[in-house]
């Protein structure tokens, strides 16, 4: 999330390997923005009339609790493919929702509407789409309670389905839970004191010249190989949220976008690593001349072997 500028504003911001023009119609197009909406556990039906004054419903569910949450509005501005405006109200979400979000409620009013205008904006920068959601609430009381509740979450979780709907054809993924605490998964991806001890490949050894773990920041590392060949590697990171998520563009051949992501789960850390390439060609390509697939899998079995030397 990236600093607000306004307390009544919940800002998320995320950088896709995807021309604007989709990533646009993936926020205004019914079929395409109900693949996506929602955090993980739930599906969503989407009705979109997307003009200035167009109306627009999305309704999530949750089959395990079979309870539907309704969120209706209306544009007010939709420019293709830069902008796109809305408001909302949330009046129609279950009593029961409306008594996490204020336990003090009064429950002789009729259920609030938390009304809220998001202004999403698609950026094109160098090949690349920075999408920036603003919600703005009526005041800084309401906004803090919905980040409470998860706000900032859910929408982490919907744009991670959106950003892997958009790059399935080219992406290498591999996924591993680890019986350890986050914070500590992210320490030993984040310190390179740790990262020597288990990054890459089995066989391979790892010197880091340079690991500046924030955006902007530049990682530069040689990787030993078992046959004595040396491989130059240079990256850049984009995002460093922690603990939660980093990015960061791979410069040295081959050239790819990577995506790391921690995720709490049942006294676990599940983690995703996805290599996004620029086409599902090459993608093949690293995956039979670099066994990148089988390399990745490696790295993280040595990943896990070395949590269990650590606290």
């Amino acid at each position: 999330m990236a600093a607000k500028s306004d307390p009544r504003d919940v800002v998320i911001e995320r950088t896709f390997d995807a021309p604007r023009a989709l990533l646009f119609e993936a926020f205004t197009d019914p079929k395409r923005l109900s693949q996506w909406w929602g955090p993980e556990i739930f599906t969503t039906r989407c009705e979109l009339d997307a003009r200035p004054g167009g109306a627009l419903r999305i309704v999530m569910s949750m089959s395990a609790k079979g309870e539907q949450y309704p969120m209706t509005g209306v544009y007010r501005e939709v420019v293709r493919p830069e902008r796109i405006v809305y408001q909302a109200d949330l009046s129609g979400l279950p009593a029961s929702w409306h008594d996490v979000v204020n336990p003090a409620r009064d429950r002789t009013q009729p259920l609030p509407g938390y009304p809220s205008t998001t202004t999403v904006t698609c950026v094109e920068e160098g090949g690349q789409t920075r999408l920036t959601v603003r919600t703005r609430f009526e005041s800084a009381a309401v906004r803090d309670a919905f980040v409470r509740i998860g706000m900032t979450q859910g929408w982490g979780q919907s744009l991670d389905k959106l950003e892997r709907g958009l790059t399935a054809d080219r992406e290498i993924v591999a996924v591993r839970a680890f019986d350890a605490p986050r914070a500590l998964v992210w320490k030993v991806w984040t310190d390179p004191k740790h990262l020597l001890q288990w990054w890459g490949p089995d066989g391979f050894t790892t010197t880091i010249g340079r690991m500046e773990v924030r955006a902007g920041g530049a990682w530069e590392f040689v990787l030993h190989g078992p046959d004595g060949t040396d491989y130059q590697n240079r990256c850049v990171y984009d995002e460093v949220i922690e603990p939660e998520r980093i990015s960061y563009r791979h410069l040295s051949g081959p050239v790819f976008r990577a995506v790391v992501t921690f995720a709490e789960s049942h006294g676990k850390t599940v983690l995703t690593v996805r290599m996004i390439f620029a086409t599902a060609a090459e993608r093949e390509k690293v995956a039979k001349d670099f066994g990148a697939v089988e390399g990745l899998n490696q790295e993280l079995g040595k990943l896990a072997r070395h949590l269990q030397t650590v606290s």
